[in-house]
C-alpha cells in the first residue's frame, strides 16, 4: 500500500505541475501551448484546408491549416496566426488561439492560415524563422488557389508565436541577420516559392519575447542552444529589438501587466525602439492580464482588428493619393503590384521580375526599360536603364514606379514607405 500511496503522490504532484504550466503559459490543452482557447465563441469558416504542407517534405511541422470567413469573397487579406508553446511544440496548429483571435479574424473577413513550425528540441534557431518566412512566401504563391489577397499580409501570434511573428515585421528584407560577431540566415530556402517575398504589411503580437537576451526563463537557452553568459550577440540575432527601422511595418502589441511568464518589460523595449524610429505601432496594455489570461476581451479583439483594418485602408489610400496628386490614371488592380523594400515581384503583364530594396527595384529579364517615379507632391522623375532604377535619393514616402519595355508594354509598381 505504501507503494501505491508513493505512486499516487508522485502522479499528484505531476498534474499539479502541469496545471501550474497551464497557468503560466496560457492553457496547456494537451496539444502544446497556447493562448487561452476556453472562450465560448467558435469560430466560423466557409472552408478549411486543413495538413497543407507549406514545404513539400512530408514533416508534421511542416504542416498548416486555412480558414476562410464565412461571407464569400473572390479574395481576403491574410492572417499568418502562429501558437505560443515556448518554441517547445512542433504541432499544435489546432490550438492556435481558434475560438479568440483567429474567431475574431474570420469574422472581419481576414483568411486565417495557422502554421506548425520545428520546435527547439527539432533543431535550434534560426530554423523557427525559416519555417514562418517559408509560410510567407507560400501564401503569395497560391494566392489564387486559397484566394488570398497579397497586397496585405499579416503575422499574428502568441507568446514564443508572437516573438515569430515579431521577427517577420521587422526582418523584411533582412536575409543575415547579425549582431557583433554573430550571424544567422534568417531567409531559409524552404520550399517551391523562393522568388516569393517573405515581407509582411503588419503585425499583431500578443504576450511576445522582443529581447531574448533579457528574457530569464530557460526555454531561451533551448531555442538559441547556448547559455545566456558571453553569448549576447547570439540571442540579439533572435530578436526583433535588433532589426528595428523606420521601414517596418505597423505593429500592434498586447500585455498583460500580471504577465509573470513574459513581463510586460519585453513590449516596452520593442515599443520604445518603434517610436524612435517612428514606426506606426499601437501598445495596447492589459489591466490585470497574465499570459493568455484575462487577454482576450471582446474590446482588446475589436482594437486588433480595427489596427489591422486601418492599416490595410491607410495603405491602399496612400496609392490613390498618389496617383491623384500625380494626375495619372489610377491603374487597375490586375495591373498594378504592392510592393516594399525587401519584396520581390513579378510584373506580369511585361513578364519582368523585379526585386525592391531601399536603394532601388531591380529588373531582370530585359536588356533595358524606361522608367517614371511619381511622388505625392506631383513631381515626376523620368529616365532609362538595363538594370536597375535608382531610389536612393528618394525621401520616405509612397510613390508609383511606371516600368516600361520595348515590346513588353508598361507595369506600375505601388512602391510605399522608403
Amino acid at each position: 500500500m505504501k507503494r501505491i500511496n508513493s505512486i499516487q503522490f508522485v502522479l499528484v504532484a505531476i498534474l499539479s505541475a502541469l496545471t501550474c504550466a497551464s497557468a503560466q503559459w496560457g492553457g496547456f490543452d494537451w496539444g502544446g501551448f497556447g493562448g487561452d482557447q476556453s472562450s465560448s465563441t467558435k469560430m466560423e469558416y466557409s472552408e478549411k484546408y486543413a495538413d497543407i504542407d507549406y514545404v513539400g517534405d512530408g514533416k508534421i511541422f511542416h504542416k498548416m491549416d486555412i480558414y476562410l470567413p464565412k461571407e464569400q469573397k473572390d479574395s481576403y487579406p491574410v492572417v499568418i496566426h502562429t501558437y505560443g508553446s515556448a518554441w517547445s511544440s512542433n504541432n499544435s496548429k489546432g490550438s492556435a488561439d481558434l475560438n479568440t483571435i483567429c474567431a475574431a479574424l474570420l469574422d472581419a473577413g481576414y483568411a486565417v492560415v495557422t502554421p506548425n513550425h520545428r520546435s527547439s528540441s527539432d533543431t535550434i534557431f534560426p530554423a523557427q524563422i525559416q519555417d514562418l518566412k517559408a509560410v510567407v512566401r507560400f501564401v503569395r504563391g497560391n494566392a489564387d488557389k486559397y484566394k488570398f489577397d497579397t497586397t496585405f499580409i499579416v503575422a499574428s501570434g502568441f507568446s514564443s508565436g508572437a516573438h515569430l511573428s515579431g521577427l517577420l515585421a521587422t526582418t523584411c528584407g533582412v536575409r543575415e541577420g547579425k549582431s557583433g560577431s554573430a550571424s544567422a540566415d534568417l531567409e531559409g530556402t524552404l520550399g517551391n516559392y523562393t522568388s516569393f517575398s517573405s515581407c509582411v504589411n503588419a503585425a499583431s503580437v500578443w504576450s511576445t519575447p522582443t529581447n531574448l537576451y533579457t528574457m530569464t526563463n530557460p526555454f531561451e537557452e533551448t531555442l538559441i542552444g547556448a547559455k545566456r553568459s558571453g553569448n549576447e550577440d547570439k540571442f540579439a540575432v533572435a530578436s526583433s529589438t535588433n532589426y528595428v527601422d523606420k521601414g517596418d511595418s505597423p505593429i500592434i502589441l498586447f500585455h498583460g501587466t500580471s504577465d509573470n511568464v513574459v513581463p510586460p518589460s519585453q513590449s516596452e523595449e520593442l515599443v520604445k525602439l518603434l517610436e524612435n524610429a517612428g514606426v506606426e505601432y499601437d501598445y495596447v496594455k492589459v489591466s490585470g492580464g497574465g499570459h493568455g489570461v484575462n487577454m482576450y476581451s471582446d474590446k482588446n479583439l475589436r482594437a486588433m482588428v480595427s489596427f489591422l483594418n486601418g492599416t490595410k485602408e491607410r495603405a491602399a489610400s496612400s496609392v490613390e493619393d498618389v496617383a491623384d496628386t500625380a494626375n495619372i490614371e489610377q491603374p487597375s488592380q490586375d495591373s498594378t503590384i504592392l510592393v516594399k523594400s525587401g519584396d520581390f515581384a513579378k510584373a506580369g503583364e511585361i513578364g519582368i521580375l523585379c526585386f525592391v530594396s531601399n536603394e532601388a527595384v531591380h529588373i531582370y529579364g530585359v536588356a533595358s526599360f524606361s522608367y517614371r517615379i511619381f511622388s505625392m507632391d506631383g513631381s515626376v522623375k523620368s529616365g532609362k536603364a538595363s538594370s536597375f532604377v535608382d531610389l536612393s535619393g528618394l525621401a520616405p514616402g509612397t510613390y508609383l514606379v511606371e516600368i516600361s519595355a520595348k515590346n513588353r508594354g508598361k507595369q506600375i509598381l505601388k512602391y510605399i514607405s522608403k
